[in-house]
């Protein structure tokens, strides 16, 4: 695909440290529900250096939507997205992902790991097909958590929340354990969809290996 040159409609954030930017869509642009594009800064200095980042609009949506964690004590492009406005321009490179739904499942992210379920899950409310699917999201705190009331809605029970760093009624403390899994999975004869930072990703292939899982069963995505 190439480049593709869109402007910013809005951008505001969604957590203290995550930004949700919306841009026009380019006529035939497309994409699967999971996947992402390498994207860039139409800027002097900032142009090729491109970083991957997830759709979480829908495809069939007007508009082109990410969420990107930033991290501002950094000097690199998600540090520069926070000075940008509305009206200035964002350079689209190519689709790709590994992440597609393939049945119901029980899905595991940690942090900005999360951002290829938002599209996937968003997707199969508009088919009214959410079924039994399960998301179990690790964070370090409860402000961390990304589209926390959107996934409440969608799953109600079936939204599992792991804080590492702090206490909350109501929510699992410390990091996600091959007991925990246990308890939550099941019939082990599922898709099981991981997504977050390479180290915590090993280990969850880990647990599953030990739980048993046929690995043509996980579908993984590092980020």
């Amino acid at each position: 695909m190439e480049p593709t040159i869109v402007k910013i409609k809005s951008i505001d954030k969604v957590t203290h440290d995550v930004l949700r930017i919306v841009t026009e869509k380019p006529s035939n642009y497309t994409f699967h529900p999971g996947q992402a594009t390498d994207v860039s800064i139409n800027k002097n200095g900032w142009k090729d250096e491109k970083r991957p980042f997830t759709f979480t609009c829908l495809p069939d949506n007007d508009y082109i939507e990410f969420t990107i964690k930033t991290y501002p004590s950094h000097q690199s492009v998600t540090n520069q997205l926070l000075q940008l406005n509305r009206g200035d321009e964002l350079i689209l490179h190519d689709v790709f992902g590994d992440i597609a739904y393939k049945g119901e499942g029980i899905f595991i992210a940690g942090g900005a790991g999360v951002t290829p379920f938002i599209s996937i899950f968003r997707y199969l409310q508009s088919k009214n097909e959410i079924g039994n699917n399960k998301l179990i999201f690790a964070n370090k705190t409860k402000n961390d958590i990304i589209r926390e009331e959107e996934f409440k809605t969608l799953l109600n029970e079936n939204f599992i929340n792991v804080l590492s760093d702090e206490t909350v009624d109501g929510y699992q403390h410390g990091y996600i354990t091959e007991d925990l899994l246990q308890a939550n999975i099941g019939d082990l004869n599922k898709n099981f969809y991981v997504c977050g930072p390479p180290p915590m990703m090993d280990a969850i292939e880990k647990m599953l290996a030990n739980l048993h899982v046929n690995e043509k069963l996980i579908i993984k995505e590092a980020f």
